[in-house]
């Protein structure tokens, strides 16, 4: 899978995917991540793509000129148009499904905002999906973008040690995941719970999916309006509440 971000601080987003799961994946050649300097493309000397508002107010909003050459860039590279996502606190809020959908894409393109934003003209001409990582304001889009990477890198085959993983993480129906524990089999006095260490793994996974509806519950109880619960899931969900 190709990510493409267009960008003011391309070294930013090299800096931070260059490292941990996506830096291996990107090594072993399952994903790239392609950093486009908006400045490349701002047509004067200094490199500005910035101006003063229309109708004034405070900050500068990024032109739409720079931006557009530099997708139509990538439009060149790959041959096609593909989806474009902005990173905006205006967008809807990014989750596990969306990742699970954009990992479906070929090439996925990121435009990062700075200053009071970008002209709404180019946004409505290659901006196929507005997306916010939460209700709060960044500097600018560098960080959600390098977010949504992440997490879509996940999903794509290979880049995990152990593909089965991303099916048994956070979010996974729904829910979230069941408490992990290690060695030493007791720590401070604390031991880990006897179930996992029956070797009884009917038992085992009866327990874990227990423990992630407890948890659901308890802590994200919103999630489990859009959870795939069966009639096992939802007994003890009465069972607890």
């Amino acid at each position: 899978m190709n990510f493409h971000v267009l960008t003011l601080f391309p070294e930013m987003i090299a800096q931070g995917v260059g490292t941990s799961i996506t830096g291996r994946a990107m090594d072993k050649g399952l994903i790239s991540v392609n950093a486009v300097n908006i400045r490349d493309f701002a047509g004067n000397k200094h490199g500005q793509v910035d101006d003063y508002p229309y109708g004034g107010g405070a900050g500068m909003v990024m032109q739409p000129g720079p931006v557009y050459r530099s997708y139509e860039s990538v439009v060149e590279k790959i041959g096609y148009k593909p989806r474009v996502v902005y990173m905006t606190p205006q967008g809807k809020v990014f989750n596990q499904k969306m990742a699970e959908e954009f990992a479906g894409e070929k090439d996925l393109v990121f435009l990062c905002g700075h200053y009071e934003g970008i002209d709404e003209r180019v946004l409505d001409m290659i901006v196929t999906d507005h997306v916010s990582i939460g209700d709060y304001v960044l500097t600018g889009g560098e960080l959600p973008s390098m977010v949504m990477i992440d997490c879509i890198s996940r999903l794509v085959p290979g880049v995990l040690h152990n593909d089965v993983s991303a099916e048994f993480e956070s979010f996974q129906d729904n829910l979230l995941e069941y408490p992990q524990y290690t060695r030493p089999a007791e720590f401070e006095g604390v031991k880990v719970p006897d179930i996992l260490l029956s070797g009884d793994h009917a038992k085992v996974d009866q327990w874990r999916r227990e423990q992630s509806l407890k948890r659901t519950l308890e802590r994200r109880p919103d999630l489990l309006e859009e959870a795939v619960l069966d009639e096992a899931d939802k007994k003890y969900l009465e069972s607890i509440c």
